[in-house]
């Protein structure tokens, strides 16, 4: 298993959560690692990516200003912290290589569910 995430729940509008993403070696180091999302009947969508270094950090307009993105190269972890969560949040939250998450190359996490009562 080379992604895992954690740290989904079920938060009311407003709140905030942190997710994690713990990757195998091989693969965080030599990546551009992204956030993507998933809601009920609807297609993957981009949130966020890091370069590799970690300096550049590029986030969907929807979440921009609510949501960040870190990776600790050290422990080779990923980090999603939202907030001000909004109903329309609500997905399972999948850590990816790649700069998009969408390309067919780019590898997934197995997700975490994310909930945003109104």
């Amino acid at each position: 298993v080379q992604l895992v995430e954690s740290g989904g729940g079920l938060v009311q509008a407003g709140g905030s959560l942190r997710l994690s993403c713990a990757a195998s070696s091989s693969i965080f180091r030599i990546n551009a690692m992204s956030w993507v999302r998933q809601a009920p009947g609807k297609g993957p969508e981009w949130v966020a990516h890091t370069s590799r270094s970690g300096l550049s950090k590029y986030y969907n307009d929807l979440v921009k200003g609510r949501f960040t993105i870190s990776r600790d190269n050290t422990k080779n972890t990923l980090t999603l912290q939202m907030t001000n969560l909004k109903p329309e949040d609500t997905a399972v939250y999948h850590c990816s290589t790649g700069r998009t998450g969408l390309a067919d190359s780019d590898v997934w996490g197995q997700g975490t569910q994310v909930t945003v009562s109104s």
